[in-house]
């Protein structure tokens, strides 16, 4: 397995299909660094093309789950090398911009589910990273905040774009817009996380769980639900149904249904090929 300067990878039930993937800078809260923008995409690119995972817990090392973009990395994108023409430095750092958008996009393109686990601290660009997972959960000492307005930044890594879908247009204008410190509770109660754990440990265990759950249905059905629904934010009710025809007439047909029904009738649990 590929060894990383920002992440860790552990699994942590052998054979459950569940894999724990770690932003591990606890020295630095987990910052986001130059480093994770490489190395966050090709990590879970290597996750989402592993046979033998089926669903993927992302957590953070340490006291916190992430303080959000490391200074350093945003004073680097800021520098870089000046052209002579205002025009050329503007589309440097536009395409730099959207170089970091796709390491957080990797989330939703990929197929299996990934769940955040979030403790502590989960600041600015963690917010990014949370808001492009399908499941999100956090332990009662969890804090969130949309921190960029604070920092004189238009938040530009997703969560302007994702976070209304998930609390409602009129919470995340609040919250983007006023920056201000939340505790967990809110965020369930906004519905930003579908649960609150007493503590860390419970937080993973609890997390594990689901997606331990999770990883016994069939993979052709999960990766369709994920797909679906991502694709069906940006469609009206009628072409999500068009969609989803289509989705299904090329995979419904498949050995899991035939399995599922199988043990539906035996009174078994069903056991379907990986992906």
């Amino acid at each position: 397995m590929e060894e990383y300067k920002s992440l860790k990878i552990i699994e942590k039930s052998p054979n459950s299909g569940v894999c724990f993937l770690y932003l591990n800078r606890p020295s630095h809260l987990n910052a986001l660094s130059g480093d994770f923008f490489t190395e966050f995409p090709k990590a879970i690119s290597s996750l989402d093309q592993n046979p033998d995972v089926a669903v993927i817990i992302l957590a953070g090392s340490g006291k916190h789950f992430c303080s959000g973009i490391d200074f350093q990395t945003l004073d680097n994108a800021l520098k870089g090398s000046y052209a002579a023409d205002c025009g050329r430095n503007v589309e440097r750092l536009r395409r730099h911009i959207k170089f970091l958008q796709e390491a957080i996009s990797a989330l939703e393109c990929c197929r299996k589910p990934v769940i955040a686990a979030v403790h502590g601290a989960c600041i600015g660009g963690a917010i990014d990273i949370i808001t492009a997972c399908d499941i999100r959960f956090c332990s009662s000492d969890a804090f969130f905040s949309v921190k960029e307005v604070d920092l004189a930044i238009t938040a530009d890594l997703g969560t302007l774009q994702r976070l209304p879908s998930i609390v409602g247009f009129g919470n995340a204008m609040e919250l983007a817009l006023t920056g201000r410190r939340f505790t967990g509770s809110e965020a369930k109660d906004l519905g930003l996380v579908s649960q609150v754990f007493t503590c860390k440990q419970a937080l993973e265990e609890g997390v594990k769980l689901v997606a331990e759950e999770i990883a016994t249905k069939s993979p052709l059905a999960v990766i369709g639900t994920k797909a679906v629904l991502l694709k069906s934010r940006d469609l009206t009710v009628e072409q999500g149904l068009d969609y989803v025809a289509t989705w299904n007439s090329g995979v419904l047909l498949s050995d899991d249904l035939k399995e599922a029904i199988s043990a539906h009738s035996q009174k078994r649990k069903p056991k379907f090929a990986k992906l």
